[in-house]
């Protein structure tokens, strides 16, 4: 049975097989099931730590008598601060009779001793053998069991496995064998699923070897195997986008050399910690920040097991979900109130993000030259990026329509800055295209190329994701005018000015990566940076108001306060200012493409 197995993976992954045979061996396979064994010994242990014994107190967890004597406890303690409130009050209002308060101090000190022998009984009386409720106990146990490895499995899975993924990736370029295994029959597709199911294979064994008393874990503490395969699914749809994103990140990402897989490990850590802290507080996503959220498996794991951070859920052997994903709509349509439509949105949302991964992937692999995405994916990247916006804000929470559209706008300026650098070609590649260009002025369409050509000038391209990014702030202002400081006019002609100075962003740095310098990315990052932070830092060194002097904030990076102080006449003005800038730096940036052309068919020429 062994050997037809391995025969068959054989055939259906020839580098799947290559990965098992290569780690599989008996020491590591003893190691990673005796590790996981001894974990699951280890926490098992932990959980008896509180185990009862023949000395268990009344007033202890999982005594039967403790509500009794609790609940007669918080009785005295009321009657002590009802009568210490009426002695107070008395002495305040000064009665005439002078044996009210002697009378009420007398029943206070019974009160009071009372108490007194109560706990004094408690202390010295144990909890009864047959009292001790052993069923709740194994039931809370396997419940902190259950939970316990619930968080192990995805800390090992995702940064255990993507340091293994990106750290294989990292061997096999510095041995020299990538560009071997791309020239391999296989596909890219086939040699990166064996390396994602391969590489982490002894992680997989040690999860396997924990999943059997896991599961049995969560069945004795009465939650549902529904709830627990949802989990399941979850973290295994998850691992994959993790592990795809590392895949993709061992690809592009070659600066860092043997860092690089504890860099993207100790992202991935981070991003865990942090998305963990977030899923245990009770706000709801209506942010579009929060959208993060739904990228890390801890919010679906919180709403399955709302115990997981600490919030009691647990009462009489059921959980009551408090997780604020209940709440969560999408588009208006409440995906949170039950459990087979927010599964359904996460693992499709999953499946998108990694489908897209892939897609990306695929093409850094065939072509380690290119940019990581080309412009057709780039539009189609900013347009889901957008769909996500629009639909986790445009929902109605109590009593809201949604959170400032400001939010949007600057996630949208981040991405785009991200697409500058990654969509805008180094000298060497706009020099080929200018070439080719000039060869063939009349065959080639310009505008066709500048849309969706691989080694076109990125500027147009920036322009169509910037008119993308601007569609959920056009909608917000139409429709949601009333969460707006400005007026719709104003609002529109911000949004213009935001598109505006993006596109300068692209043109100035396209120009910088014209220049010959090894280090021209740098520099590129330098002179945005410097045109984004210097024009502001400087209006505030000077403290330069923007309700009191509008008009010179609207000529800066961020005009946006001054907006509501400053007339439509002048925001318009400004709008001509700086697209005169644009159209300037595009005349230049033609002027150096069309330079670049012809001299390089002039030395073609010459060399023949």
């Amino acid at each position: 049975m062994i050997s037809n197995f391995v025969e068959t993976v054989s055939e259906w992954n020839p580098q799947l097989f290559r990965e098992l045979k290569g780690r599989l061996k008996p020491f590591n396979v003893l190691l990673a099931v005796g590790s996981s064994l001894l974990l699951q010994l280890i926490v098992f242990l932990y959980q008896l730590h509180d185990f009862p014994d023949d000395q268990y107190p009344l007033k202890a967890t999982y005594c039967r008598l403790r509500n009794i004597y609790t609940q007669q406890q918080n009785q005295l303690y009321n009657q002590q601060n009802s009568l210490n409130l009426k002695i107070e009050n008395y002495r305040q209002i000064q009665l005439t009779d002078s044996t009210i308060i002697p009378q009420l101090q007398a029943q206070l000190h019974q009160v009071t001793t009372e108490i007194t022998n109560l706990e004094s009984f408690l202390k010295k009386n144990i909890c009864p053998p047959n009292e001790i409720d052993w069923s709740l106990f194994w039931q809370v146990k396997w419940e902190y069991y259950f939970l316990a490895f619930s968080v192990i499995f995805v800390f090992t899975l995702s940064v255990a496995g993507t340091y293994l993924l990106i750290n294989d990736l990292v061997r096999e370029k510095q041995r020299g064998t990538m560009n071997f295994i791309r020239l391999s029959p296989q596909s890219g597709t086939s040699i990166l699923t064996g390396k994602l199911l391969g590489v982490p294979c002894l992680i997989y064994l040690f999860v396997l070897t924990a999943i059997p008393l896991h599961f049995w874990a969560g069945h004795s503490a009465n939650i549902a195997s529904s709830y627990i395969f949802s989990y399941y699914a979850v973290l295994v749809t998850s691992c994959i986008l993790f592990y795809s994103a590392a895949l993709l990140f061992g690809l592009v990402s070659g600066w860092f050399s043997n860092f690089q897989p504890w860099l993207g490990s100790a992202g991935v850590l981070v991003f865990l910690l942090m998305t963990m802290a977030m899923a245990s507080s009770d706000s709801l996503l209506s942010n579009p920040l929060n959208w993060v959220r739904l990228l890390s498996p801890w919010e679906m794991i919180n709403y399955l097991f709302p115990n997981l951070f600490g919030m009691r859920s647990f009462d009489n052997g059921s959980y009551i979900n408090q997780s604020s994903l209940q709440d969560i709509q999408f588009f208006y349509f409440p995906i949170g109130k039950n459990l087979i439509g927010l599964l359904g949105f996460q693992l499709i949302h999953y499946g998108v993000i990694t489908y897209g991964i892939w897609q990306v992937i695929k093409r850094c692999y065939h072509n380690p030259n290119a940019t990581i995405l080309s412009k057709k994916q780039s539009y189609l990247f900013m347009a889901f990026c957008q769909v996500m916006f629009l639909g986790i804000t445009m929902q109605v929470l109590q009593g809201k329509h949604g959170e400032d559209p400001l939010m949007v706008a600057v996630l949208n300026f981040v991405l785009i800055f991200g697409l500058i650098l990654i969509l805008s070609h180094p000298r060497q590649t706009i020099l080929d295209w200018a070439r080719y260009r000039h060869q063939n002025q009349i065959n080639q369409d310009l505008w066709t190329d500048l849309v969706w050509g691989e080694k076109s000038p990125a500027v147009l391209a920036i322009a169509i994701n910037l008119v993308i990014a601007s569609i959920p702030l056009m909608i917000w202002i139409t429709f949601f005018p009333n969460y707006l400081d400005v007026s719709q006019a104003k609002g529109f002609l911000s949004v213009v000015l935001f598109v505006n100075l993006m596109v300068i962003y692209a043109t100035v740095t396209q120009l910088v990566l014209l220049v010959k310098n090894p280090k021209r990315y740098i520099w590129a990052i330098g002179a945005i940076l410097t045109t984004i932070l210097l024009p502001v830092t400087i209006m505030l060194f000077l403290d330069v108001d923007p309700a009191n002097n509008p008009t010179v904030w609207l000529f800066s990076t961020f005009p946006w306060p001054a907006i509501a102080e400053s007339r439509i006449t002048t925001i318009f003005i400004a709008f001509l200012a700086e697209f005169t800038v644009l159209a300037l730096l595009n005349i230049q940036l033609t002027k150096q493409v069309k330079i670049l052309g012809e001299s390089a068919t002039k030395a073609l020429l010459a060399e023949r």
